[in-house]
This record gives structure tokens, C-alpha cells and sequence, in this order.
């Protein structure tokens, strides 16, 4: 055997009993059924283009489009897995999933399947993959022995092989349109007004233990100066952070005096000095943006914002 291999034990019949077999069946009896009623009832090309339109027109699910993440000193960006399942059902007749071939406790390994199949047309992706029972952590890699926390990690790791699979069945042209959709009604925030978006990404943020100093040196200015744009990419940075792509650390590295992003948050902020009676008054600053709570789905969709960068998922 080669030695690049993964060994993993083979299950006996006699020990597991019929159930695999009737299990086996059942699959294919339900995919021949799916294949029936996929010819029988094509898709509609037109139908589906108006309502991915309509879906991606829609605020609620441009926000939850795209990811981003570091990697290499770049920023990584791309669809995300929700959007690749909205599209699967637009589109139509399509199969995908993840299935776990093998799990090896004794190596800490899985062997993995995702895969995407258009019923309509015979198209067929699939990837398999061994994912490692570990978590990268603060203090190091972290053997993952819970049955929960090894479900939870291989579903997170393969959730993205299906992404990968469903985008490589769609019509290349079907998932462009789609995100191009997205980036204008992102673009535009969905009609919410420009003070509310920036309220709400304080808001969010804050909830999360992130300042406003550290949002404004991200963007490069003070929220008052913010655009459509900057709070829309304040919006898939949340994403990433809330699924764990990205670390704070990464999203908030060390600012220019040295500060990394939790002394920030921990050190309480200097009172200022008193003022001599005969001092002149300073200039008028600009009223800073209200903090209030979200009241639109980009930021508050979630009560529960990530409060522990412990993994960071490339």
C-alpha cells in the first residue's frame, strides 16, 4: 500500500446488519424517482432568471452572498454556500449533498464526498477529501475527540466542497448574473438609508466587542464618512467572523501605536483633561452617528455575534 494512503477500517456485514443494504436501495430508488420527475418537468430557463432576479434583488439574501477571508497577506472573497443552495433551488432539478464515506478515530481522519448533480441533464460533480478531527486554535491545534464537535467541524469543512460542486454544475453565466445582482443591491443597501446602515453596523459590531476605532481605521475614515460600499464591506466581513473564516485578529490587526485588537477593548479610554476656564472652546465637531439597534437583517438577522476567535476556517 502506499504510504500516502489513508488506511481505514472496512465495516463487516455481520456486524452493521442489513440496514447499509436497505439504506443503499432506498437511495437509489429516491434518485431514479428525482431523474423521472426531472424529465418529465424540465426547468424553465426564463422562469429561473426572473426569480433569481427577484431573490437576489432581495437585501435579506445579497447580504449573505459572499465571503471573505485572509489568506496569504490578500483578502480572499467569493459566493458563499448560501447563495450556491438559493441557486440550486432556483435552477432547479439539481441533487447535491455531503456524505461521510469513513470515519478513522484511530488516525482522527474522515473521508468525505460532496457532490452536485443537474438530474436534468446527467451533469455530475463530485469531490472526495479526508478532513483531519483537529481545530486550530489560539494555543495550537486542538484534537477534536466530541462526536458534536467532530460532526460540526466536518460539516463546516465540506459545507465549501459543496458550495464548490453546486457552482461548478450551474451555467457559469446563471451564477455571474447572480452575483452581479447581489453586488448592486448590496451596492444600493436595499433601499435602507445610509445613516441606518451605519448605525446598524455600529451596532452589530459593538455587540461584538469591536470599536469604532477599529472599524474606522479599517475603513480609512470616521463612520460620517462612510459609503454604501465601506458598510457593505463592514456586512460580509460580519459574515465571515460569525461562521468563523476569519479570526478578529485577522479582521482588526495591531493599529499604528502598537494596540492589538483586544487591548483595545479591554483598556478602558483615558478621561480627558480639564480645560483652563480661560481657554478658548474648541471647534464644533460633527455629530457623531446615533448607536442604535439594528433594525434591518444585514447585521441583526443573528443575536448570537461571534464572541470567541478560537478557529479560523481557510
Amino acid at each position: 500500500m502506499n504510504n500516502n494512503e489513508l488506511e481505514l477500517p472496512s465495516a463487516s456485514v455481520e456486524r452493521l446488519g442489513p440496514a447499509p443494504a436497505v439504506e443503499q436501495s432506498r437511495a437509489i430508488a429516491q434518485v431514479q424517482a428525482a431523474a423521472v420527475m426531472a424529465r418529465n418537468f424540465p426547468r424553465s430557463t426564463q422562469h429561473a432568471i426572473a426569480e433569481m432576479r427577484e431573490a437576489c434583488g432581495r437585501p435579506e439574501l445579497a447580504r449573505r452572498a459572499f465571503f471573505k477571508f485572509p489568506r496569504g497577506g490578500e483578502s480572499v472573497t467569493g459566493a458563499s454556500v448560501y447563495l450556491a443552495r438559493e441557486l440550486a433551488r432556483i435552477w432547479g432539478n439539481i441533487d447535491y449533498g455531503l456524505n461521510e464515506l469513513r470515519r478513522d478515530d484511530e488516525h482522527g481522519q474522515s473521508e468525505m464526498q460532496a457532490y452536485a448533480w443537474d438530474l436534468q441533464t446527467n451533469a455530475r460533480s463530485t469531490r472526495t477529501f479526508v478532513i483531519e478531527h483537529a481545530r486550530d486554535t489560539k494555543q495550537g491545534r486542538k484534537q477534536l475527540t466530541d462526536l458534536r464537535d467532530i460532526s460540526d467541524n466536518n460539516n463546516n469543512f465540506g459545507a465549501r466542497a459543496v458550495r464548490e460542486m453546486i457552482f461548478a454544475t450551474l451555467p457559469q453565466w446563471f451564477a455571474d448574473m447572480a452575483q452581479d445582482t447581489c453586488r448592486e443591491t448590496l451596492k444600493t443597501g436595499g433601499g435602507v438609508p445610509l445613516p441606518q446602515r451605519v448605525a446598524d453596523a455600529l451596532a452589530a459590531y459593538q455587540r461584538a466587542r469591536v470599536t469604532k476605532v477599529q472599524l474606522a481605521a479599517r475603513i480609512g475614515a470616521e463612520p460620517d464618512a462612510w459609503t454604501h460600499e465601506d458598510v457593505t464591506d463592514l456586512e460580509i466581513l460580519f459574515r465571515s467572523l460569525q461562521a468563523r473564516e476569519i479570526t478578529r485578529e485577522e479582521a482588526f490587526p495591531e493599529t499604528a501605536d502598537g494596540v492589538t485588537a483586544d487591548e483595545l477593548v479591554a483598556t478602558p479610554a483615558a478621561k480627558p483633561a480639564k480645560a483652563p476656564r480661560n481657554t478658548p472652546k474648541p471647534a464644533a465637531q460633527p455629530a457623531p452617528v446615533e448607536v442604535t439597534e439594528p433594525t434591518q437583517p444585514g447585521f441583526g438577522d443573528s443575536n448570537e455575534p461571534w464572541v470567541d476567535d478560537t478557529q479560523a476556517v481557510s
